[in-house]
């Protein structure tokens, strides 16, 4: 079986190996060594990346017979003796994220009681499940902040992480956070004195090397609460992005990023009165043009005039112009708002002494050319391709 070099030491990158076994499956060479530092898939953390030799490794796994193999990009010799080299970049990104895992699983299981039951780590942030007492699956803002900051102060006190294979006796005296998921070979991991869980991961030396842990969300996943992080680099490359962001932000309204939330606020309740009094003169402008229309506009049988129209403006703009129209006798309103390329969506409205029942009418016209609409007697509404308002023109008899 391959002697798996990364439970002695994470900080291993280069070492030599013995090719024991070479298969070509899927397009990709199967090697197994009789020892390597490269760590395959398993417990939430992904396999490492680098070099055999001049083989590219795109994969690293354990078969069902608890093999490590990994997928290269070009056959090895049977025996021959090859030199590896991890790409520590992605290694150490990982040993930060699944530190990270830890240190916020025990603040949670220490803070609020909750059970953390699986670690992913992608390629952009990592995430949590947890099982929170009564089944909750959010926690107040504050507690996240408590849950933070449990974790960052013992970042900066820089605690140990010790990894190790205790003696049967030993591991059944340890204070684990919950029970090892093996009976055998089981490694634990101890974060200072307060967070120890069996892993076979690999993690920094020390607290202080992930540098900072940023809860991003905290969100319902599957029945849990699932916390989604950034730790070490991953945590100062976000920090660096949203500094700039804000600064680039703040410069645009000449004011600083301590104050951005109160412009904004500021902006956003400027830019409501203003889409409200366009929209007011909208319908304004709508209602006089439409109404000086009327005499020109087509009659119905009964005497009925119907202005047909699509306006400039949102669906509220027309239902409130066909409100307004509707208030005189004798007035059939059907208006439209664009919402798309050939598309639209509609309100039909007829005064109260117009015997014409606008749901139906839109329906009629609506079903035949894939949309859909409905309501009262007096007022409709639906939507589709824009030909419907010609359709029901034609549904009345008008041009």
């Amino acid at each position: 079986m391959t002697e798996r070099l990364y439970y002695d030491d994470s900080y291993l990158t280069e070492f030599d190996g013995v090719v024991l076994a070479c298969e070509e499956r899927n397009g990709a060479f199967h090697v197994r060594l009789d020892r390597s530092a490269f760590y395959p898939t398993s417990g939430g953390q992904p396999y490492d990346t680098g070099t055999l030799n001049e083989a590219r490794v795109l994969d690293v796994y354990v078969d069902d017979a608890r093999e490590v193999w990994h997928a290269l990009d070009k056959p090895l010799e049977v025996g021959a003796t090859v030199h590896g080299s991890i790409d520590w970049p992605r290694r150490f990104d990982h040993m930060q994220q699944h530190a990270g895992d830890h240190m916020i699983a025990s603040a949670l299981w220490r803070l609020l009681g909750g059970v953390t039951i699986g670690l992913h780590i992608s390629h952009d942030v990592s995430t949590i499940d947890v099982a929170m007492p009564e089944g909750i699956t959010r926690i107040s803002p504050e507690y996240i902040r408590r849950v933070e900051d449990d974790v960052n102060a013992r970042i900066q006190r820089d605690v140990p992480v010790r990894c190790w294979f205790p003696g049967t006796e030993e591991l059944k005296s340890l204070p684990l956070r919950k029970p090892p998921t093996v009976s055998e070979h089981v490694r634990i991991v101890a974060i200072g004195e307060d967070e120890m869980v069996a892993c076979g991961g690999t993690h920094p030396s020390t607290a202080g090397q992930l540098g900072l842990v940023k809860i991003v969300s905290v969100a319902p996943a599957r029945g849990k609460m699932r916390v989604s992080f950034l730790a070490g680099k991953r945590a100062y490359d976000d920090y660096r992005a949203s500094f700039d962001q804000a600064h680039a932000a703040a410069s645009l309204l000449s004011t600083s990023p301590d104050n951005l939330p109160d412009h904004v606020s500021a902006m956003q309740e400027a830019l409501k009165e203003a889409a409200a009094e366009l929209n007011r003169l909208r319908r304004d402008a709508a209602i006089a043009e439409l109404t000086a229309e009327l005499d020109a506009a087509p009659k119905l049988e009964g005497g009925a005039s119907v202005v047909a129209r699509l306006l400039d403006g949102d669906m509220n703009l027309a239902k409130d112009v066909a409100s307004r129209l509707i208030k005189k006798p004798g007035i059939v309103a059907l208006l439209g708002v664009k919402t798309g390329e050939d598309q639209a969506a509609f309100v039909f409205a007829r005064s109260q002494d117009v015997d014409i029942h606008m749901g139906q009418l839109l329906s009629r016209a609506a079903k035949p050319l894939g949309g859909k609409g409905g309501g009262r007697p007096d007022f409709a509404q639906g939507g589709g391709p824009a030909a419907i308002l010609d359709a029901a023109k034609a549904e009345l008899g008008i041009e």
